[in-house]
Order: C-alpha cells, then structure tokens, then sequence
C-alpha cells in the first residue's frame, strides 16, 4: 500500500501535465489517506460536533477506519443527511449551514486532498479563494500591483453560488478528466444527500453542501470554467496594443519648451513645465489600446477595463450569459456594478478600491532617481471603509459610548485582555493593506475604552487605575508603542503574556494574511498518528481496542476535588487527546457522565 505523501505527489504530477485519472476510486481503500484525513481535521471546532447521528471524533480508531473502507469496497458507503442550521448574515438574512457525521467529515477530507492534489496545478493564477497559499491579501495585492491605469471597475456577485451549482454539469466536468464511474458515483451520492432540517428531510437537488470538507475545492472546480472563459475568449478580445499613442498635446507642450529653452526665456520655460505635469504623456482615449484584467475570491469576482464604458457593458452582459447558459448561474443584479474607477469605489473582499488621480510631481524613494513625473496618477488605492470602521465599533458601543463587556467581566484579566487584543489584532492585521489604515485610530479608542472599562467593572476600579496597571510598551518596526498586557505566572516557565494594541496603523504592502482553511500542513499532527499507530493504552499498557478520546476543550478537565488520571494526564500534557483501550474509554465516559448530574 503507497504511502499518503506518495499518492498526493503521483496525482500532482498528472494534473501537472494535464493527464487523466483513471482507477481513482481504489485509493478510497488505503488507509494511509484516511489517518492522514484524521490528522488534518480531528483538531477543528466541528470535531466534536454531531450531525444527524451523536458520533463524533471521540473514539476513533483503526477499526472505524478499516469499517470505511469495508463499505467502499462494495460501494455500499452511503453519505448520511447533514443536519441544517441557519446562521445570521450582515444583511439580516441567514444562511445555512450543514453539519455532517464524523464519518462523513473524514471522508469528504480524504475527497478533498485526492481533487485538491489533482487540480491544484489547473487551476488558475487569478483564482485566490480556498487555495493553499493563497487569501483575501493575495488577491488585493495582485489587483494594487497589477492594474495600473484601469478605468472601470466591473464587480461580479453570482446569486446564492453555492448553492446554485448544478449537478449535472459539476459531474460532467469532473469526468472530463475523472474517468472513473464509481468515484463519480461517490461524488454523485454525496452531493445528493440530502440535509434534515426540525427532523424533516430535505431534498439538495443543486448546490454543494454548505459546511461540506470538499464543498470548497469543488466549488473552485465548477468555476474554473469561469476563469477559463475570462482568460482564454475575454481577455484576448479585450486586450490590444503595447503601448496607448502618445498625447498630441503633451507633445505639442514639449515643442514649446524645446523652442523657449533655444529662445533663453527661462519664465517661459518653467510655466510650460508646470502646464507638462499636469497632462498626460499618453492619449487616455487611444482607440487602438485595450486593457481587460481579472481576479476571483470564490464567488466574488473584479474585473478591471481601460477603455470606453460601452465596452465595459459588453464585458458584463458576456459575464451575464456564459454564467447562464454554461454554468447555469446568475449574476446578482444589486450587487453586479459597473464602477468608474478614479470617480467612484468598488467594494472587493471589505476593502474599497479606485485609481488614484494627482497633478502632484513626485520622487521616487531612491535619491539616484531623478524622474520628476506623477507616479501616483493612475495607482489603484485600497481603502478601509468607513462603514467598516463604523460597524465594528458599534460592538463596543452603548448609547454611543465605549462601555463594558458583561459577558466575559467575570473572566481573569488575561482573558480579557486576550479576547479584546485578538479581535483588534484581526481586524488591523486584515486592512493593513489599506492606503489609509490610519482610520482605525477610532476602533482602537473604542476597543481600547470597552477593556478597560470591563477591566475596572471587575476589579471595582476605574479606567485609569487599569491603564496604568497593565500599560507597557514594546519594539516595533517603527519605533516603541504602547499597548497593553496580562500575564500568567507558570512557575519556571515563561509566562503567558496577552497583549491588546501596539501594532503601529501604517500601510504595508507586503502584509500576508492567508486563509485558514484548508491552508494547513500538508502533514500535519504525526504525532497523534503515531500513538494511535503505537496500539498501547496510555492509561492501563494494554493493546486490545484502542481508540482515541477527545475533548472539545481543556477547561472541560476542570474538575471539584482530586482529578482522576486520566484527567491529569491530559493536563500535565496539555492535550485534548489520549489514546486509551475499550474498557479505559468506558470508564472515562462513566465518571465524566457522574460529573455533569
């Protein structure tokens, strides 16, 4: 049986070179897959969450492994229902959610990394969304970097993508390169499997499953089409020429200087420079030039045109008709804008995006650099919105004030410390991009009150007895800043410092901030691998029934009185995980049932 690392590594290789697959369903029987999947995913929050059924990452094993593949074996694995529920969006709407069974969950993952591997070398440049390495900072910045000079913005927003996909051709495109009937079928089943929602069974007769581990890499695969389309038929009809002609007018300016400079009159010659800067050296309207660019966020897609807005126009209604009558999409009419890119904004992935405007000469940082020229004229600029800035606040805020967090007042001072400091630090971190990031000044205040006031509401205090108790500063790349720390004392190690601020609001061009998921290790937690592997209870040394119990948490181990050993156990290592046997499992169960009544 080949090892994980090497069946990625062969299924890299072809999609590399653009081979077929054929025979992928037998990589479903190797259970090197499976404990791969298992390490990848048992540490997620959903873990220990149940679906339709109460199993979960508690007690797994190799026996529930080798019963996986039993089934697929003899096709007789069937996807279970996921369990619906309904999660709040921004616009008061909600949005659902699927919960699948651990199984389930195991086996989308081992899906997952056999399309991930395959069709990660296929996929485009230009999409960003659910890509190891790539996020939300790698599309911003290929747009800040590359679109120079764009006159119009063309936002595209596909209505309820997700959920829209059609089956039928999501299959179809998989067997364009899967040529594999019982993997298909594999796919087929999960993809219909339906959801229970209040104990009704629903039907899903189009879309992926929201919640779902491949959900991502498949979505990405149907809408290659779309990059493929925008690359291969709308970029080469709507790009042209090398250059934009030169501007009769600048050239006429520079004639005059020529004949003033040969004349002496110096006067003449400075006002005819000062009338220079402020033209462009290239004919903005030359008919012969053409500049049509593209980046895709999962289902939010920005396209950026140089050239007349009849154009523009085409470009979406083409968008429009290639999603409809291909992909069986649609466009959201509220949210599809055609935007003039020095005038206006386009809003892309939160931030807000235009193309900067300045009859200003500038120098380039490099003193041997003596152009004097309007570099910042025609620069794409990323801005924070001020909606952004005002929402966020607005969860600090009472009657229009900072005021305190009742919720979690009752907390030790670095938890709260911590909590405040993490979501400041999200949210900075996230639009450091920005031109001006500056504005973030007013949540930092706001935040900054909200702690301190919850600080003082615990220890019965006031604002600035807390500030001065935890304020510190700090080195950063531009200086010393003050911030804000708790610490926890650990005895001969290191203490556990949280810190809220400190992060100097300067724009960073370089700022990466990849997605979550699935962009983990490749290989990651080996070590849990290798103790279930080992086959020897952690508790009692036997090596009949090994599983693996899981905890959601390690404040789950708090306990009144003397903990039992396997509760310290799990502390002293600081792990959710112990591999145990049967009869040890059972025995955990019991006495943790004893505690909860």
């Amino acid at each position: 049986m080949q090892s994980a690392e090497t069946v990625l590594d062969v299924l890299r290789e072809r999609g590399r070179r653009g081979l077929p697959l054929e025979q992928l369903y037998r990589q479903m029987f190797n259970p090197q897959l499976y404990l791969l999947a298992y390490g990848r995913i048992y540490a997620n929050k959903g873990a220990m969450t149940a679906g339709v059924t109460q199993e979960t990452a508690d007690g797994m094993s190799l026996g529930r492994i080798d019963r996986i593949i039993g089934a697929m074996r003899h096709e007789r694995y069937r996807f279970r229902p996921v369990r619906r529920v309904h999660i709040p969006k921004k616009n008061g709407k909600t949005r659902p959610l699927g919960m699948p069974t651990w199984s389930d969950k195991l086996v989308g993952e081992v899906v997952r990394l056999l399309l991930e591997a395959y069709y990660e070398p296929r996929f485009s440049d230009r999409s960003h969304g659910f890509r190891p390495g790539r996020g939300c900072h790698t599309a911003l910045r290929e747009v800040a970097n590359t679109w120079t000079g764009t006159t119009w913005f063309i936002e595209g927003d596909i209505a309820d993508c997700f959920g829209s996909f059609d089956h039928e051709i999501l299959v179809g495109i998989l067997a364009e390169n899967i040529h594999d009937n019982r993997f298909l079928r594999l796919l087929r089943n999960m993809l219909t499997a339906g959801y229970l929602e209040d104990w009704q069974w629903g039907e899903t007769l189009s879309g992926v499953p929201q919640g779902g581990i491949a959900s991502p890499v498949l979505s990405n695969i149907y809408l290659h089409k779309l990059d493929s389309f925008v690359e291969t038929v709308l970029i080469p009809e709507y790009t042209r020429g090398r250059l934009r002609a030169r501007n009769p007018a600048y050239r006429k300016v520079e004639q005059a200087i020529v004949r003033a400079k040969r004349r002496g009159d110096r006067a003449e010659v400075r006002a005819l420079y000062r009338q220079l800067h402020s033209l462009p050296s290239q004919d903005p309207n030359d008919p012969e030039y053409r500049r049509l660019r593209y980046c895709r966020y999962a289902d939010d897609t920005l396209l950026g045109f140089a050239g007349p807005k009849t154009e523009a126009a085409q470009i979406k209604q083409r968008l429009a008709e290639f999603l409809r009558e291909d992909l069986k999409l649609e466009l959201s009419p509220e949210k599809t804008l055609i935007t003039h890119a020095r005038s206006q904004r386009a809003r892309f992935l939160g931030y807000e995006i235009a193309v900067a405007g300045s009859d200003r000469r500038t120098r380039r940082p490099d003193a041997s650099d003596r152009r004097n020229r309007r570099s910042v004229n025609g620069t794409v600029v990323l801005h924070v919105p001020a909606d952004v800035v005002k929402s966020k606040a607005s969860l600090y805020l009472l009657r229009g004030k900072p005021a305190r967090r009742n919720r979690i007042v009752n907390e030790d001072d670095y938890t709260i410390v911590g909590k405040f400091g993490a979501e400041y630090r999200g949210i900075v971190q996230y639009y450091l991009l920005a031109y001006d990031v500056s504005r973030l000044h007013r949540l930092r205040w706001v935040m900054e009150t909200s702690m301190l006031k919850t600080l003082a509401s615990k220890h019965r205090s006031t604002v600035t007895k807390m500030a001065a108790r935890h304020k510190a500063k700090i080195a950063t790349p531009h200086g010393q800043r003050v911030c804000f720390e708790a610490s926890i004392a650990r005895g001969n190690r290191k203490l556990l410092v949280a810190r809220f601020g400190g992060i100097p609001l300067r724009r960073n061009k370089t700022a990466v901030v990849i997605d979550r998921q699935p962009h983990r290790p490749l290989y990651p937690h080996k070590k849990l691998i290798q103790r279930l592997l080992k086959g020897m209870c952690e508790l009692c040394k036997q090596t009949d029934d090994i599983e693996v119990h899981h905890i959601r948490r390690l404040a789950d181990l708090e306990t009144a009185g003397t903990p039992p050993p396997w509760a310290k156990a799990m502390a002293n290592k600081r792990r959710k995980t112990l591999v145990v046997c049967r009869e040890c499992h059972d025995q955990i169960h019991a006495h943790r049932a004893t505690m909860t009544q």
